[in-house]
């Protein structure tokens, strides 16, 4: 069996889905009955694959996204087709999808679809991402949340699966901090003063609740005159522009610290010296930022919202994230209550140890083979 994993989509790996796509080949299994060969821009032969040696073909087009649906489109199809798949994982689902499939096809779909027909106007996308989606063999899901949410979207899926994102436990797990006397942490290419919070999570749009968090900490920094910073960490879209207007009008300004695109093997050594995570979004379907955190052994506060109650268990602090006090109150009780943080931290390790990026590929494998023809 050949397997075409597409890598258009997945910004660079620059981004939650890009994240799993390279967790996601990393621990592909490594099974005689089956291949596996990565396609999308040239700019991403080594981007997926780390030390694992798999086939790349690039599919020659202009990086744009517009190129990229056309291609999906017209196109994606014969390729598989000329490169003998017998399956092909999209891993960017709704986002590059074909709208039909001669070999069958896999999506993964993070997003929350509802949510993307409400805030996209482009009717030739959102008609093609519909019929992908509701031709398609089977869709991938991280949870419940999201298979919900595809069901109120009335997409008529032919097979919805939900499997679970994964956790790489060699990098997310809790060190002692050696206390050297030094505020100042060196994480490539950064140097952060602590105490910090941090929120990981790219500025792609409202729902993200950056701006909200912003003024929340602006309270929580008036209000108890602790010394902790807040830490934005990830790449920047057009909303990313609120987001600084919110920072530069903030009293807490100098304590805010915006890092831009932060590179995700550097993730571990930013939580682990974190006081705390925080994750207001409220259209989260995966939430692996709140699982990396915890599994890294620091306290977690987050959103009611989206996947996050689902993902997080009982083992985190939950605020709405539109009500800015209660969103502060949040992150003064997440680092100043010394028994709520060590009962977060204790149940939030424990909770972490049933995901494994192990689970989540040999999942994935074996739902390939099935739709295989």
């Amino acid at each position: 069996m050949k397997v075409g994993i597409d890598t258009f989509g997945c910004d660079h790996g620059r981004s939650g889905l890009g994240s799993y796509l390279i967790s996601l080949v990393k621990n592909l299994p490594e099974d005689d009955s089956v291949s596996y060969e990565l396609f999308g821009t040239e700019a991403d032969r080594f981007t997926y694959m780390g030390d694992r040696e798999f086939s790349f073909t690039s599919a020659s087009m202009p990086d744009s996204l517009v190129a990229e649906r056309l291609w999906h489109g017209f196109r994606a199809n014969k390729f598989a087709k000329k490169q003998k798949y017998n399956a092909v994982l999209y891993a960017a689902g709704p986002r590059l999808i074909p709208k039909s499939f001669s070999v069958p096809g896999l999506a993964v779909v993070h997003d929350i679809v509802t949510s993307l027909f409400e805030q996209n106007d482009d009717r030739w996308y959102l008609h093609q991402m519909k019929k992908g989606l509701s031709k398609v063999d089977c869709v991938v899901v991280p949870s419940q949340y999201i298979k919900k949410d595809l069901e109120r979207a009335d997409l008529k899926c032919r097979r919805i699966e939900v499997v679970h994102n994964g956790i790489d436990h060699s990098l997310f797990y809790p060190r002692q901090t050696l206390d050297t006397g030094d505020d100042v942490i060196e994480i490539k290419p950064f140097a952060i003063k602590r105490p910090y919070i941090i929120y990981a999570s790219r500025m792609q749009n409202a729902g993200k609740k950056h701006v909200e968090l912003v003024k929340a900490f602006t309270l929580f920094k008036e209000k108890t005159r602790l010394p902790h910073r807040l830490v934005l960490a990830g790449s920047e879209d057009s909303y990313g522009e609120q987001v600084h207007q919110a920072v530069f009008e903030s009293s807490a300004a100098s304590d805010i610290f915006v890092t831009g695109y932060f590179p995700h093997e550097n993730f571990p050594e930013l939580y682990r010296n974190a006081e705390a995570a925080v994750c207001p979004s409220v259209n989260e379907g995966a939430g692996l930022s709140v699982l990396e955190a915890m599994a890294s052994g620091i306290p977690v506060a987050c959103s009611a919202s989206g996947a996050l109650g689902e993902i997080a268990g009982k083992n985190a602090l939950f605020f709405d994230s539109d009500n800015i006090e209660e969103m502060a109150s949040a992150l003064e009780r997440i680092v100043t209550d010394k028994q709520l943080r060590k009962t977060l931290v204790a149940d939030g390790l424990e909770w972490t140890k049933r995901y494994s990026w192990e689970k989540t590929a040999h999942a994935t494998v074996a739902l390939l083979k099935e739709i295989q023809r």
